[in-house]
């Protein structure tokens, strides 16, 4: 299966962007590096540059149909930038209205409340989120993976970097039963 991983320019949080895809290509996916432009992104280390990554597919240029599930890694600008781009909003809500798995973690559901698809969905985070998703009509729990198969496709969240081998381990099995 194709996975996206879907992040801005600049901004994601390394490692929730590297073991995630590490754990998809161990399990036989194909991860796909997706973002607003071609180019690298700039990963970070919290706030100090880490590595950069080069950009596989530019989102506007591809669509969710090429894909079996969406990733969608955390930092806290990471989804701040993806929120503020019209492209890769559609991009992110185009999985939710063809029924196609997605996972985010830490402070990505950002992005997931600018493509208006929380609501009603039971999700977790990075716990500054909390009011921000009950806002936008998701229930917020302070659980370390939760899996909300409410509305269209499934949607596996969790809230931050410590989580990362149950997250991988959750989405692995879910997007693998989605296929």
């Amino acid at each position: 299966m194709r996975i996206a991983f879907l992040t801005a320019p600049e901004g994601v949080e390394q490692v929730e962007l590297t073991e995630p895809r590490q754990a998809a290509a161990d399990a036989g996916h194909e991860p796909v590096l997706v973002s607003t432009s071609p180019g690298r992104v700039q990963a970070f280390d919290h706030l100090d540059k880490a590595d950069t990554f080069p950009v596989q597919e530019v989102v506007g240029e591809t669509s969710a149909d090429s894909f079996g599930g969406l990733v969608l890694p955390g930092g806290v600008a990471n989804p701040d930038f993806l929120r503020m781009d019209d492209k890769a909003v559609a991009f992110v809500r185009d999985f939710f209205e063809q029924g196609r798995p997605v996972a985010a973690i830490c402070h990505a559901p950002w992005t997931l409340i600018e493509a208006d698809v929380v609501r009603g969905r039971v999700l977790t985070s990075w716990p500054s989120l909390r009011t921000d998703l009950r806002n936008a009509g998701a229930t917020w729990v302070d659980e370390q993976v939760k899996v909300c198969d409410h509305g269209a496709g499934k949607l596996v969240t969790s809230r931050k970097p410590d989580d990362l081998k149950a997250f991988c381990e959750t989405y692995l099995e879910v997007f693998g039963a989605a296929a």
